[in-house]
């Protein structure tokens, strides 16, 4: 497999969760003044536009299904590879890779809102976009709720509250709502797998760690200091998780999932409980974030109901 695509598979792993926790920004309110003056926000001193955004361009996947989320579809004017969903957003201009910039593109398209991802994007490319009067807002979500946060500060940016306050209560309620109905069901070992070659998972500060919690289930490699850990086959067997998720590249289940059969000692080979679930859905901080948790729960259920016949 090509070098570029293991890349992307390991990027998608951690697309919404980075190393440190970000300051809480408090929240930010439009005005009527000219979205070309630039203030600053007094918690984080990112620049931010006085007034609604009305050119903003998105510097992550995830942001841009974020932003049109929060009902800013019609002021994105910028995209990065990679930023394929929803659909509309293929058609908009791109300014490089998350982490490879292309800084000419980005002022050629004029923005008054630059959305940046704190621990994807370069630092000196934002220093560069800041230091040349570009309003710079960083993103940084590392937990579920922090979804349903980035909704409603998105629409306070670009003025589309009336979208975005009802999309951020609607994600909120069904994250209940699924907490509600799995999280104090019997636990069960899980061990979610990123990639292959090298075999890699999560630790319990990674997004996917929190859905599997969700779900009542626990991380077997949660402790590891490492947000996504390189982990031995002979580790994965000593741990013998009861499930074993995979996420891969696309749409269609990796073709290595199944490699785990012939360890055939492990519980979750022994009753057959491998499972995938695609990676957008699982690997993204993003409101279909839930779609995947929820196939993640009930995965875990399906678990549980073979144990009585084991």
């Amino acid at each position: 497999m090509k070098t570029r695509k293991i890349h992307w598979a390991i990027f998608a792993a951690l697309l919404a969760a980075g190393p440190t926790v970000y300051a809480v920004e408090p929240p930010i309110t439009a005005t009527a003044t000219s979205a070309n003056h630039i203030a600053r926000n007094p918690v984080t001193d990112n620049p931010v536009p006085k007034a609604v955004a009305q050119r903003i361009i998105s510097l992550a996947p995830h942001i841009t299904e974020l932003l049109y989320a929060a009902g800013a579809g019609r002021q994105l004017v910028g995209n990065v590879d990679y930023g394929d969903y929803p659909p509309a957003a293929k058609a908009l201009p791109k300014v490089g890779g998350y982490s490879r910039l292309d800084l000419e593109a980005i002022l050629a398209l004029k923005p008054d809102l630059v959305i940046a991802w704190e621990s994807g994007n370069s630092p000196a490319a934002l220093e560069k976009l800041k230091a040349m009067g570009v309003a710079v807002h960083v993103s940084q979500p590392n937990r579920i709720e922090d979804v349903a946060r980035e909704i409603e500060r998105f629409g306070a940016l670009a003025g589309t509250e009336s979208v975005a306050n009802p999309a951020a209560a609607a994600f909120r309620a069904r994250h209940a709502a699924l907490a509600a109905r799995f999280s104090q069901r019997p636990g069960v070992d899980v061990f979610y797998q990123i990639w292959k070659q090298p075999l890699m998972t999560v630790n319990d500060k990674q997004i996917i760690s929190d859905a599997i919690r969700l779900c009542g289930g626990r991380n077997v490699f949660g402790a590891l200091p490492i947000l996504a850990p390189t982990v031995t086959v002979e580790a994965v067997i000593a741990a013998n998780p009861e499930v074993i998720v995979a996420s891969g590249m696309g749409d269609e289940r990796p073709e290595w999932l199944n490699d785990w059969r012939r360890w055939k000692t492990m519980t979750a080979v022994k009753r057959d409980n491998l499972y995938f679930i695609p990676p957008q859905e699982i690997q993204r901080h993003t409101p279909r974030f839930l779609d995947g948790a929820e196939k993640l729960c009930l995965a875990l259920d399906a678990a549980r109901e073979k144990r009585a016949a084991n």
